[in-house]
């Protein structure tokens, strides 16, 4: 076990914890948001006698390793006895049973937890892992969670992207940590007071974008400065170099006169099933399928198309002359031409897979961003990242990233990405980067003052 001597950002979360019954941590991966929340809830247990049963919720694969992980790693908290629910109802309900001081879960079944005890909710503090994961107010697990909000005497949101795509998403939780106190008490509200609308179908009532009103980010960033603190890594922990790379790829002839035809006629005809398009959305999906290599058709039949990228990843794998490469894949049809052309490679599904990876023992392993994207420590196994399909989400994109670019890392950070010029590759990367934009003046406008904290 290892002895904990906080920094000064972790020992300034801990206190903010603690003074604080609502709190909103937005810290930047690698900054140990765990072990700081951890420190914070025995303290109040044990020192305090404020908290009796905390619940934790979080992404699956972190409920289930990463706190108790982090329990078992560090002496002063190495007493706290955790239960998990997870697994089956049978075994969820046993978990509940069970007598301990953190209970964690998914946040997949919190509909059900909220169901399960209804108005006898027993948990006097909760702890949000991954907060801007109840950033829709429709979603069932936000609403489930509202219903509840009033019998939390303490609560506390963990995040490193609270606005992954604006502004916007902050409303649901901020209503979260204080029950509208800050932000109000309904999202129309919010947008009427901060925002015009933007493109939309009027006829319909659907607005698609949300802009901003002058000076609403200062106006938003004063309401919630008091219980949310922001933090980045890049002000405070010595990390490696980490350096992108665009690594354009050209299509051939054949397979560039088809994804004009997709992008222009919403239709690709196959012998064995057409490629077709209703909407926006569904074309922007189809033409990032196409400029991976391969295309779903109506009947869910997978339409080869080109190897391009394929190609370009063989020699970057070559390039890595050895070294172990992480690879983002986006769709299945993604996984099954990887593996077809890589039988070295890894699909990560298993605890032993995430430990021969930190080991350094498999040279090339795949996972969707979505399976990797939050709290899993994989800094051991290597430093080159490669995305041969890009997401949407900056908040994916940027958790996965920071899987390997993270306190611990030894070496520079290389990350990849696979680019078929002139396609809707070259529009995602130019959103993520605008996207990220947006987060830095958030996370900017909110960030702890250490040097006040200090003198204080």
């Amino acid at each position: 076990m290892t002895n904990f001597i906080p920094h000064d950002y972790q020992e300034f979360s801990i206190n903010k914890i603690i003074e604080n019954k609502q709190a909103g941590l937005f810290l930047d991966m690698g900054m140990g948001k765990t072990i700081s929340t951890l420190t914070a809830v025995a303290d109040l247990m044990h020192d305090y006698f404020d908290v009796q049963r905390t619940l934790v919720i979080a992404p699956l694969r972190v409920a289930k390793h990463t706190w108790t992980d982090e329990i078992e790693k560090w002496e002063h908290i190495s007493y706290l006895k955790t239960s998990q629910i997870l697994g089956s109802e049978k075994e969820r309900l046993a978990a509940l049973n069970k007598q301990a001081d953190i209970y964690l879960i998914n946040r997949e079944n919190v509909v059900w937890l909220v169901d399960h005890f209804k108005g006898k909710w027993p948990f006097d503090m909760v702890v949000i892992d991954e907060l801007s994961s109840f950033k829709s107010n429709t979603s069932k697990r936000f609403r489930a969670l509202r219903k509840v909000r009033p019998l939390i005497k303490r609560i506390v949101g963990l995040t490193g992207t609270p606005a992954p795509n604006g502004l916007i998403d902050l409303w649901p939780q901020l209503f979260l940590l204080d029950r509208g106190e800050r932000l109000g008490t309904t999202i129309t509200g919010y947008r009427n007071r901060y925002f015009n609308q933007g493109a939309g179908d009027p006829g319909r009532r659907i607005v698609y974008e949300w802009i901003p009103k002058p000076e609403a980010e200062e106006n938003i960033y004063k309401k919630i400065e008091d219980i949310c603190v922001s933090m980045k890594s890049i002000d405070y922990l010595k990390l490696p170099d980490r350096v992108d790379h665009s690594v354009k790829v050209e299509l051939t002839e054949e397979a560039r006169a088809k994804y004009v035809q997709l992008e222009k006629d919403l239709l690709l005809p196959f012998a064995d099933g057409d490629v077709v398009a209703d909407n926006a959305a569904i074309l922007s999906n189809k033409l990032l399928q196409l400029a991976n290599g391969a295309v779903y058709d109506e009947d869910q039949g997978v339409q080869f198309i080109h190897d391009a990228k394929l190609d370009a990843l063989e020699e970057l794998i070559e390039q890595a002359n050895g070294k172990p490469v992480l690879i983002f894949y986006n769709f299945k049809h993604d996984l099954e031409r990887l593996q077809n052309r890589f039988k070295k490679a890894v699909k990560l599904e298993t605890e032993k897979h995430f430990k021969q990876w930190n080991k350094g023992e498999i040279p090339i392993l795949l996972t969707h961003p979505a399976s990797a994207g939050h709290g899993l420590n994989m800094q051991d196994g290597g430093n080159t990242i490669i995305w041969f399909g890009l997401t949407w989400s900056l908040e994916l994109y940027q958790q996965a990233n920071a899987r390997l670019h993270r306190q611990g890392q030894k070496n520079q950070v290389n990350v990849y990405h696979l680019i078929i010029e002139d396609s809707i590759d070259e529009r995602v990367m130019k959103a993520l980067q605008n996207k990220t934009a947006n987060q830095d003046d958030l996370m900017e406008a909110v960030k702890a003052r250490l040097d006040k904290y200090r003198e204080e």
